[in-house]
């Protein structure tokens, strides 16, 4: 839905889908955060021109249910010149993210990944406005515990170099670990997929001529959190772990980690919606998550059901998000529904993408001033 200019709101929270096998992401992401956990505050979901016409559908119909801001955005990509070399396939895409940036029509943005899912309401985060001094950025640390000893993470991630593993409860709610110069390196690094900030015609002119000038592109092997490190070191604030709860801390942070305490949690690697939970339990890489996966099936069950009991485009939208979802064999109603192509993209082959690729090395990850 599109709201009048007077009643526009002062703060909005933000997403980005540039493929459609992210469909299903983005629909539990707003359900999780408007519908069921009443959020005040509408959901812009930007969306590149090259997304398919099924998914901005499926978009259109949602937001005429839900408030929730449609913003086409052009795709953003390195200066020509530049030759990048990623970890995953999908993070050619994650350039684009910096558009949140742009949203100049309001005071403050809370972006969201749309690998993610409110299981709280997630107003409270735009309190934490008043850490932030003007042009600073609140996110969230990269958890680099790398317990599995993927060979693409650079040699510097152990759990003795991760910003949470100091940390306890319930401290680490309010007084996580803060980068500073002196810090290591591992400690000043951001991961991407909750960012507050306030956009700023001035903040984003200096983004981009960064973003077009520095060197340091080809270096990144997580694009926009990468940059984001680069571009805010010496200005950003770690907020608490709870509004961006990777899935692999819930077995690799017991210090910390209370699942009564979870706000926000980010679907990283593979995605819940790519395949079912099975009946032992096992899902996700290294078949860890299945109880996290199983909230997320839960969330697009109840999304599901509230479009089939009170949506005139019930149908429709269905068939339309289930091109991207798992099916569940011998359902009624999946008969008509193809799957996307696209799928391959968000599975845990993602994690042999990475794992065939070269080691990063601690050197090219380093953070610097700027």
């Amino acid at each position: 839905m599109t709201l009048a200019p007077d009643a526009r709101r002062r703060y909005a929270y933000a997403t980005l889908i540039t493929r459609a096998s992210y469909l299903p992401g983005v629909i539990v992401l707003a359900d999780t955060l408007l519908r069921r956990n009443n959020a005040s505050y509408p959901l812009v979901v930007l969306y590149t021109r090259n997304l398919s016409s099924t998914a901005v559908r499926a978009l259109e119909l949602e937001s005429s249910q839900r408030n929730i801001i449609l913003h086409q955005c052009h795709q953003l990509l390195p200066p020509g010149n530049i030759k990048v070399n990623l970890i995953a396939e999908r993070f050619e895409d994650t350039w684009t993210k910096l558009r949140v940036f742009e949203l100049f029509d309001y005071d403050a943005v809370c972006y969201l990944d749309a690998d993610m899912a409110v299981y709280r309401n997630m107003d409270g985060i735009f309190e934490k406005l008043g850490q932030l001094p003007n042009g600073w950025l609140g996110a969230n640390h990269s958890c680099v515990c790398n317990r599995d000893r993927d060979p693409w993470a650079p040699e510097d991630w152990r759990p003795e170099n991760c910003a949470y593993t100091p940390l306890s409860h319930p401290l680490a709610l309010s007084e996580p670990t803060q980068p500073a110069a002196g810090s290591l390196r591992t400690f000043r690094l951001i991961n991407g997929g909750m960012l507050l900030f306030r956009p700023s015609k001035s903040s984003w002119k200096d983004m981009m001529a960064f973003f077009h000038t520095t060197p340091l592109l080809s270096e990144f092997k997580f694009p926009d959190q990468d940059f984001l490190a680069h571009f805010f070191a010496g200005k950003w604030k770690a907020l608490g772990w709870q509004y961006n709860a990777l899935k692999t801390m819930k077995y690799w942070h017991h210090n910390i980690w209370r699942d009564e305490e979870l706000v926000c949690l980010h679907y990283v690697v593979d995605k819940p919606w790519a395949k079912r939970v099975g009946e032992d339990g096992i899902a996700g890489y290294k078949g860890r998550d299945g109880i996290t996966h199983s909230w997320w099936w839960e969330a697009y069950s109840s999304w599901e059901r509230d479009r089939t009991e009170n949506s005139n485009y019930g149908h429709e939208i269905l068939r339309l998000v289930r091109r991207g979802v798992a099916p569940l064999p011998g359902r009624d109603g999946w008969e008509d529904t193809e799957p996307d192509p696209d799928m391959n993209a968000i599975g845990h082959g993602v994690q042999a993408f990475a794992n065939n690729k070269i080691p990063m090395s601690s050197e090219i990850a380093t953070v610097t001033e700027n």
